[in-house]
């Protein structure tokens, strides 16, 4: 199964493909290792490990609904304040 290490910005860092039966534990273990931090607790406090399919159908459903459209929230008439 496809594994991936995502930051505090949602962003994917690194991903794996582990073989087996390992589940998450096995993943956030592998990538533990990776990044060289032993404790759980404070690799947690800056990585979130989800299987690519947690990560598609919630991480990026979520991304996708708190993209601003700025454009539609910029006052209009901007310009009306400014003699040229």
């Amino acid at each position: 199964m496809k594994y991936v290490l995502v930051n505090k910005f949602d962003e994917i860092v690194d991903k794996v493909d582990l073989s087996g039966n390992v589940g998450k534990t096995g993943a956030t273990t592998y990538f533990q290792g990776v990044k060289k931090m032993p404790n759980r607790e404070d690799f947690n406090k800056l990585w979130k490990v989800m299987s690519e399919l947690e990560y598609d159908t919630t991480l990026k459903a979520s991304l996708h609904h708190r993209q601003v459209e700025w454009w539609k929230e910029e006052p209009s008439g901007l310009d009306k304040d400014f003699d040229y």
